[in-house]
């Protein structure tokens, strides 16, 4: 009910449909009510106050500069003068700008449904809007970063894309732009602040940023304040490792204000003061207990330093060095601590601490602290985390009294530590950062959205997603993620080949996500099935695609291609093949087949390979991304990374070298098997293998609805409940469940093996749950959080991140063979299914788990819709 009431309200906000919000408003083509930005050689004057904020003005320039993109034509902007034209652009802020003031005193410009509310624009055409003017086309924003959005917005429509600069993606030239009648909005965004962080930025970002700007500093912060902006976010934590945002550079917080970037600092870096900071200017040991008033000193003048430029105060403290604070959880002194920090804020800032935007990161150890009781004044934003592996690990409970300072999360695109680094490449499936996000959203985590990008490229595309989804989670459902994925290939390739471009963009995140490719070695797959060299052909069969479509492409988008799609497939294909390579060298060597030293030659032509693949991306653009791609990623012993790529040992025998190999080919094909007469699947070779999404029945209880998640997972897809938020409840008669027909041809004992996403218990308890049955025998409640803790040194945790699946067993008993009904029982909301493996025996060690077996007609004739990325 309550959720059904808070989609009603957000719906009377906006204006339109979400659909109808998402809609093109640009043509090159006039149209009835049509307003010509650019026609017949000309463009549209553009109009601003001088009086507005600074950050708009900036803004309007780039429109300018956007529009000369575009067109080749540069329009005039005027801050200082009345408008006058025929036809003319004028931008604003409602209360900052006399020009949108004037139009809406007049009752020319209708802005009830902007006015007073946050980061929210109208873009619509007015007539006679003021004296010598016949018509306007009018930016209007209800604060600095509205009138912003509507700028950009504008510049997105009419083919500028937000990676202009950081991915050179080139813009389609156009001789006319008309903007359609009518008004034109995105509306407010659900999520309050909405931002990146860059983390772990050395080698690749800190060598680049050195070589180009002399250092990341505010040369190089204006290039991400814009693109932050341009994709409708609004909050930066800078880069940390070796800098201090405000120390390095005195512009860089001066220009972020300006801009309009709300600045915060990391979850260990208390009170808008970097770690660097305290290695430049602390003293003593960075312990409250025993230096109270040495530290109380550095944060005041952090507050000081921040003065009235917005941003957010994280509170509390961990450890020097990202740390924990100390053995334990000492609620008593982090109390102090905040309490402290809080009467350090009120002082410096002359107001009351509530009225400065504040954030508490429960992130590792400090989650202990908020479990064990520790809380913070209502105001302070309770900044939930995921596990650095892009899984929740903690959530409001549902209906709980809402905090003025609310919920927010950090999340994880790229991450240094256990189990092991991954910073390399994009390793993040939007269904899988859309299904979690779906869950903080669906709980009411809306406050702050702010994810880890490390060196910020190669992670464009699911950037891009994050920040899209952040504004409006409700405008994407589960299955239209991959309509945002042809969408987006479209506005950065135009449409001709989006399809194929947004299957690559698909299907590369997936297949590294089986495995990351730091964690990868010789022995991630399984030789004897053929599994290794199955993954090889597909990922080579992705690369062909991908190569196409490259040849394809006319010249001038050549640079983003390989930036944004090709590089990832060349690169991690490539990686692949020489670990398929070694492995297989390594089974010849032992064998004492000749093959082994042919073997060993191609493992190190693909190891040189893999660093020719990087000088290609080094020199794009004219060199303009290099060192973009310093990060090593073969070699890794242990968690932190090598300090260079190592090649992965091979081993020769001592006899006449053979020839070298022929290309990769999946292994021996399994004898074919007969078309089952009866509906199911059908067992074979002593197991059957179901993929979650092919089910016979789908049966639904009360609100709760079984979904299919396009594309989620290492195989398939995901299944999973909507709506998350209905309480947990136990399996009998038609509660909620999945059937699956199978066809068995013996008895006695069975295993049941549930592939799970990673989903981590972010309701608390004793682990989500669900259950499995054969036909009319009693439910088996299964755990999935037994002995797995969200922890460095928990083993179980350390696999299921790792292989990017949790995996349980059930144990049954078949009375007869034939056909019988497998059942999988919704217990726990948030559980996703991606396989179910029924084991009578013939299960070899695999790491995908066995392919699909052979099955009949569904008998509702119901299947997992197609989408890009699938397998």
């Amino acid at each position: 009910m309550i959720r059904s009431v808070r989609i009603l309200l957000l719906l009377l906000l906006l204006t339109g449909s979400a659909a109808a919000q998402n809609a093109s408003y640009i043509s090159v083509a006039k149209s009835t009510g049509s307003f010509p930005l650019a026609a017949g050689g000309k463009t549209a004057a553009l109009y601003a106050s001088q009086a507005d904020w600074p950050g708009v003005l900036r803004a309007a320039k780039d429109l300018q500069a956007d529009i000369n993109r575009v067109t080749k034509l540069t329009p005039t902007l005027t801050t200082d003068k009345a408008p006058t034209g025929k036809e003319v652009v004028l931008i604003g802020t409602i209360g900052k700008s006399p020009l949108i003031d004037g139009l809406v005193k007049s009752k020319k410009l209708d802005v009830s449904s902007v006015a007073g509310r946050w980061e929210t624009f109208v873009l619509q055409v007015v007539e006679k809007p003021l004296p010598g003017v016949d018509r306007a086309l009018v930016i209007a924003g209800s604060d600095k970063r509205g009138t912003i959005y509507g700028i950009y917005d504008l510049s997105q429509q009419i083919g500028v894309s937000p990676w202009y600069w950081w991915a050179d993606v080139p813009t389609k030239p156009q001789k006319a732009l008309y903007v359609a009648a009518g008004r034109h909005t995105q509306g407010t965004p659900q999520v309050k602040y909405r931002g990146i962080f860059l983390n772990d930025e050395a080698p690749a970002l800190s060598g680049w940023a050195k070589e180009k700007f002399g250092g990341i500093n505010s040369k190089m912060y204006v290039h991400v304040f814009e693109l932050i902006l341009r994709l409708k976010g609004n909050y930066l934590w800078p880069a940390m490792w070796g800098n201090a945002f405000n120390d390095d550079d005195k512009q860089s917080p001066v220009l972020a204000d300006e801009y309009g970037i709300v600045m915060g600092t990391s979850h260990h870096e208390p009170m808008v003061r970097s770690q660097q900071e305290w290695k430049r200017f602390g003293s003593g040991p960075w312990n409250y207990q025993t230096n109270e008033k040495t530290l109380q000193d550095f944060w005041r003048q952090g507050i000081k330093n921040m003065g009235t430029h917005e941003s957010i105060v994280t509170l509390a403290m961990r450890g020097d060095g990202d740390e924990p604070m100390s053995e334990g959880s000492n609620i008593t002194l982090l109390e102090k601590i905040v309490a402290d920090q809080r009467k350090i804020i009120a002082e410096e800032t002359g107001k009351p601490a509530a009225q400065t935007p504040q954030l508490w990161a429960l992130y590792k150890e400090v989650q202990d602290y908020y479990d064990k009781g520790m809380r913070v004044p209502d105001d302070v934003t309770l900044l939930l985390c995921d596990d650095n592996w892009g899984n929740l690990r903690k959530l409001p409970k549902a209906g709980e009294k809402p905090r003025a300072g609310g919920y927010g999360i950090y999340y994880h695109f790229d991450y240094v530590g256990g189990p092991r680094n991954y910073k390399w490449l994009n390793t993040n499936p939007l269904p899988r950062i859309w299904e979690q996000m779906h869950l903080a959203h669906e709980y009411g985590a809306n406050q702050i959205w702010i994810v880890n990008v490390g060196d910020l490229k190669p992670m464009e595309f699911p950037i891009s997603f994050f920040l899209d989804y952040a504004w409006n989670p409700d405008r994407i459902s589960a299955d239209q993620v991959d309509d945002y994925s042809r969408d987006w290939a479209a506005k950065q390739f135009g449409p001709k080949y989006a399809a194929g471009i947004a299957d690559i963009l698909a299907k590369y995140a997936k297949y590294n996500s089986r495995r990351k490719p730091e964690l990868l070695n010789a022995d991630t797959y399984s030789l004897a099935t053929g599994e290794w060299a199955t993954v090889v052909a597909d990922y080579n069969q992705l690369l062909t695609q991908a190569e196409k479509i490259n040849e394809q492409l006319p010249a001038e988008y050549h640079d983003a291609y390989y930036q944004l799609v090709l590089h990832p497939v060349q690169a991690c294909a490539n990686l692949n093949e020489l670990y398929y390579t070694v492995a297989q060298n390594r089974e010849a060597a032992k064998n004492g087949q000749a093959t082994a030293n042919a073997l060993a030659e191609k493992a190190k032509a693909l190891y040189a390979k893999d660093a020719e693949i990087t000088r290609r991306y080094h020199a794009l653009a004219g060199g303009k991304w290099n060192h973009m791609m310093d990060q090593t990623h073969i070699g890794y012993t242990y968690w932190q990374q090598p300090e260079q790529n190592a090649m992965p040992a091979v081993q020769t025998v001592v006899q006449a070298s053979a020839a070298a190999p022929a290309p990769s080919q999946p292994g021996a094909a399994k004898k074919p098997q007969l078309a089952p007469k009866e509906p199911g699947f059908v067992e074979a070779d002593g197991y059957v293998s179901i993929e979650a999404g092919h089910y016979t029945k789908a049966v639904d209880g009360g609100a709760v609805k079984w979904q299919t998640i396009p594309d989620l997972g290492r195989t398939l897809s995901g299944v999973t409940t909507f709506p998350t938020t209905v309480p947990s409840q136990d399996p009998a008669g038609n509660s909620p469940h999945l059937e699956y027909q199978v066809q068995l041809t013996g008895s006695g004992p069975v295993t049941v093996q549930a592939y799970l996403a990673p989903t981590l218990n972010f309701l608390g308890g004793q682990g989500l749950r669900y259950a499995v049955s054969f036909d009319d025998e009693a439910p088996q409640v299964v755990n999935l959080h037994a002995g797995l803790v969200a922890d460095n040194g928990n083993r179980p945790w350390e696999k299921a991140v790792a292989e990017n699946i949790i995996l349980r067993e059930s144990k049954h008993n078949i009375a007869k063979p034939g056909t019988h009904t497998l059942k999988f029982w919704r217990v726990d909301p948030g559980v996703v299914l991606e396989k179910l493996v029924v084991n009578l025996g013939g299960v070899q060690p695999s790491y995908l788990g066995p392919p699909e077996s052979v099955s009949g007609a569904s008998k509702d004739g119901k299947e997992a819709k197609g989408s890009v990325g699938q397998r």
